[in-house]
């Protein structure tokens, strides 16, 4: 668990930064319309096209051969590279993928809330900026998992009953430890405040601490649960 929340404490600094980063420019609504670029995307948003893009040359390089590494579209090509053998994968084999849910809760709702309503031009850089971000949320969300297989593996006999009952939300109160969120949501804040303070001093920043304490409370640990309760109940298969 320890080497779990290491990863998931480096993650948070991913994840602020992009969102400073972000909040920087207006929320460009046509960089998520389908057709909004015109028809030269085939379709996709730009949005969709440069994340699209950017999947199909880190498959190339076996990114979603990782455990804990989830792409966005199916339709990647096979790696370049040979395989790697994760012996030390402690997850389950599974089919748990939330980035659908990710994204829309990222477009619809995260980009509003963090960037003023208007329309700057920037569309490759909100593009590029989005990209980034969403990499970093699908892993911070997904690697829930991990930390509901640790809790599986210290009171297995607990959880067994519970995911044999398809008791999700017995599940999700098992794995949810209000003093730990409380000091995540805490440590963000800190770290958005000394992240941005040279912003905020120079007029540029535009997002504050207590945002960033919300989007994690409203948005990144509820779907991190929902992640780690789907992963849970994907035993039921296992058990019999």
């Amino acid at each position: 668990m320890d080497h779990l929340r290491g990863v998931l404490v480096r993650l948070e600094e991913t994840i602020i930064f992009g969102l400073i980063e972000r909040s920087q420019f207006c929320r460009n609504a046509r960089v998520y319309a389908q057709g909004g670029m015109g028809g030269a995307l085939n379709g996709e948003s730009l949005l969709e096209y440069v994340l699209h893009e950017a999947e199909r040359s880190h498959a190339k390089v076996r990114r979603y051969t990782s455990p804990d590494e989830y792409p966005f579209f199916e339709d990647l090509p096979a790696p370049i590279l040979a395989p790697l053998v994760y012996a030390d994968n402690p997850l389950h084999v599974h089919h748990v993928n939330l980035n659908g849910e990710i994204m829309a809760a990222y477009v619809n709702e995260m980009v509003p809330f963090i960037c003023r309503e208007g329309d700057d031009t920037n569309y490759g850089s909100c593009a590029v900026m989005d990209v980034h971000l969403l990499q970093a949320l699908s892993k911070r969300i997904h690697y829930g998992m991990f930390i509901a297989e640790s809790k599986y593996r210290e009171c297995t006999a607990r959880f067994d009953v519970m995911i044999r009952a398809n008791d999700a939300a017995g599940l999700e109160a098992s794995i949810t430890v209000p003093e730990v969120e409380e000091l995540l949501y805490s440590r963000v804040a800190r770290k958005a405040t000394a992240y941005s303070s040279e912003l905020l001093m120079a007029g540029e920043g535009r997002i504050n601490p207590e945002t960033v304490r919300t989007i994690y409370e409203r948005w990144i640990l509820p779907l991190c649960k929902q992640a780690e309760v789907v992963y849970l109940l994907d035993k039921a298969a296992i058990l019999g």
